[in-house]
């Protein structure tokens, strides 16, 4: 049975994915089991390998950006968003990486849907999940991957309350800003911890 671990506390980018890289490189080996993490990051931006080379930019208003081996662009992290990262080897499930986005943009619409909130997805190019304010749709959870000797990784990101601010500074994933909110700029009523454990619960329904 896969295992969900809930990481304490907010996390340095840069110290998890020294965690996940090793942990990817001993599930290449046969040495470790797939995981899937739950935490919340330090204030971070992550360029993706579809940010442009001509961005050269190593921090925006005293935040450090990281350039990453994830795909799409440059996008915000930080304390009130939940990280979801699956560490899953698509070569011995027999999955293909369409079918892998699309279980997890299932696992968040079906878990949201137990919490009244409905999900939407809007755009085969950008994927993710959006829901609805006043006849417009915005855009809370964002997906970013990294597929490599069998292994899919890095995952998900969910506005809960984090400060939208910083995507303020940047066109996330190739977004206008105005595009991106959370549960709480939309006043969408929400219990946190019953949404992170139907989110665990769909994850093991679906990579038991």
């Amino acid at each position: 049975m896969i295992e969900i671990k809930q990481l304490k506390g907010q996390k340095k980018y840069q110290e998890v994915t020294k965690l996940m890289n090793k942990h990817i490189q001993k599930m290449s080996e046969n040495i470790k089991e797939e995981e899937i993490w739950f935490l919340e990051h330090q204030n971070v931006f992550t360029a993706g390998s579809s940010t442009p080379k001509e961005f050269k930019i190593d921090k925006i208003n005293k935040i450090p950006v990281i350039k990453v081996n994830r795909g799409g662009k440059i996008t915000f992290h930080g304390p009130g968003q939940l990280v979801i990262y699956p560490l899953i080897n698509l070569k011995k499930r027999k999955k293909n990486i369409i079918d892998y986005i699309n279980s997890l943009e299932d696992i968040c619409i079906k878990a949201f849907k137990k919490n009244d909130i409905k999900l939407f997805r809007k755009k085969e190019k950008n994927r993710g999940l959006w829901v609805e304010n006043n006849n417009e749709l915005k855009k809370i959870i964002f997906i970013g991957l990294r597929y490599s000797k069998g292994i899919i990784y890095h995952g998900l990101s969910i506005n809960f309350d984090l400060d939208l601010d910083n995507f303020q500074k940047i066109d996330p994933c190739g977004l206008n800003s105005k595009d991106i909110s959370s549960l709480k700029e939309l006043k969408i009523n929400y219990n946190k911890e019953k949404i992170y454990q139907d989110l665990k619960e769909e994850f093991m329904k679906v990579f038991y």
